[in-house]
C-alpha cells in the first residue's frame, strides 16, 4: 500500500489591510533624544528611515518611555481601535461586511491585556457577537494562525474569519537604548479568509516549525521592554528564512524566479542578505521596512496589503517570517484572478 497522506484543503484569502499610526519618527528623531547614532549608522545597520508609532512624540522626548510610577504609556490609539481601521480595508477589498465575519482570531507581541484574549475585545469594538480567540507566536503569528485555521476541519468552521495582527509595540521600546529604539514601528494588519469559498488569492501551502530552546532569545517580560540578543537572532532568521523558502518553491506550480518574496519586515540588512543567498531577483522582493520598520506580525502582511494590487492571475506569493520562541513559518499564495 502506498503511503496515506493528508492534504489540507485549499484556503482562501479574500481581503488585506493595514494601518499605521500618523506620527512619524525619523532617524534625526533619535539624535534629538541624544542619543549616540547617526542617519548614516541606522541606514548602514539596519536600513530603516522612518517608523510610525501610537505615543505622542513629546511623550517620547520627554520620558524616553520609561515612567518612574510604572505605569502604561499614554497612546492615540488602542489595539483594537487600530484592528478596526486595518479591518475596514480588508472587509472593503472583500467586498463584505462585519455581519459577514463569523470568527475573530488575533495576535499581538504586545496586547493591551493579559486577559480577556485581545480578539475578544476587537469583536466588541467592531460590534460582533461571534467566537473570538487569540493565537499568537510573536512575529510569526500570521503564518501560525493561517496554518492552524487550514488545518482544521472547514465544516467546523464560518464562512468569513478575521485575521487581526495589532502590534503596536512601540509601547514596549526603551528609547535610551539605540540597539533596539531604531528597529520599531506600529502598524496593524488584517485579513478576511475563508475555508471554503473561492478567492483570486488560494493559500495553497503552509508550514510551521520552532526551536524553544531559544526561547530566550527575544523577550518582552511581563511590564519590561523589549530585549533581544541582535546578532543571534538575525543570524538564526537568515538561516530558517532560506529554508523556509526552498520549502515553498518545491511547492511552486510555476517559475520559481518569478514568485514574489515577502519577508519578516525585521531591518532590511536581514532581508537584503537573504535575498542574495536564495538567489530573489529585486524585482520580486516586497518589502516595507524601509518606511516603517519592524512591526512585529503585522511587518509582512501589511506588506502584502500595501501591494495588493500589484499581483495579477498567475502570479505565486512566498511569504516567510521569523519570531520569538523561536518560531518560523511560511505561506504560499496562488493569485487566480486579476486585480
Amino acid at each position: 500500500m502506498g503511503e496515506n497522506t493528508l492534504v489540507p484543503p485549499e484556503f482562501y484569502l479574500h481581503g488585506l489591510g493595514h494601518f499605521h499610526p500618523e506620527n512619524v519618527i525619523n532617524n534625526s528623531f533619535f539624535t534629538s533624544l541624544g542619543m549616540d547614532t547617526s542617519e548614516e549608522w541606522i541606514m548602514e545597520r539596519v536600513g530603516i528611515r522612518t517608523r510610525r508609532t501610537v505615543l505622542p512624540l513629546d511623550y517620547i522626548r520627554s520620558t524616553k518611555n520609561q515612567r518612574a510610577d510604572g505605569s502604561k504609556a499614554p497612546v492615540l490609539y488602542t489595539n483594537a481601535q487600530t484592528a478596526v481601521k486595518a479591518t475596514e480595508m480588508a472587509l472593503a477589498r472583500a467586498g463584505l461586511e462585519r455581519k459577514d465575519i463569523g470568527l475573530v482570531i488575533s495576535g499581538s507581541c504586545s496586547p493591551d491585556h493579559s486577559i480577556p484574549a485581545e480578539a475578544c475585545v476587537i469583536a466588541a469594538e467592531l460590534g460582533l457577537s461571534v467566537p473570538a480567540y487569540d493565537i499568537s507566536s510573536a512575529c510569526s503569528s500570521f503564518a501560525v494562525q493561517l496554518h492552524s485555521l487550514r488545518s482544521m476541519r472547514p465544516e467546523m468552521l464560518p464562512d468569513y474569519i478575521l485575521v487581526v495582527n495589532p502590534e503596536n509595540n512601540t509601547k514596549v521600546v526603551d528609547y535610551s537604548d539605540r540597539r533596539t529604539a531604531v528597529l520599531w514601528g506600529d502598524c496593524t494588519a488584517a485579513a478576511i479568509v475563508s475555508p471554503r469559498i473561492p478567492s483570486r488569492f488560494a493559500l495553497t501551502h503552509s508550514t510551521i516549525a520552532s526551536d524553544p530552546s531559544g526561547w530566550d532569545k527575544v523577550v518582552i517580560p511581563t511590564g519590561g521592554k523589549f530585549a533581544q540578543n541582535g546578532h543571534a537572532v538575525q543570524t538564526f532568521a537568515i538561516r530558517k528564512t532560506i529554508a523556509t523558502l526552498t520549502e515553498i518553491r518545491g511547492k511552486l506550480r510555476g517559475d520559481p524566479n518569478k514568485m514574489y518574496f515577502i519577508g519578516h519586515q525585521a531591518n532590511r540588512t536581514m532581508l537584503n542578505s537573504v535575498c542574495e543567498r536564495a538567489e530573489i531577483p529585486a524585482e520580486r522582493h516586497l518589502f516595507s521596512v524601509d518606511e516603517f520598520g519592524n512591526c512585529g506580525a503585522a511587518g509582512a502582511p501589511s506588506t502584502f496589503s500595501l501591494n495588493w494590487d500589484r499581483f495579477q492571475k498567475g502570479d505565486e506569493i512566498g511569504l516567510v517570517v521569523v519570531g520569538s520562541g523561536l518560531t518560523w513559518g511560511g505561506l504560499l499564495f496562488d493569485v487566480r484572478g486579476s486585480a
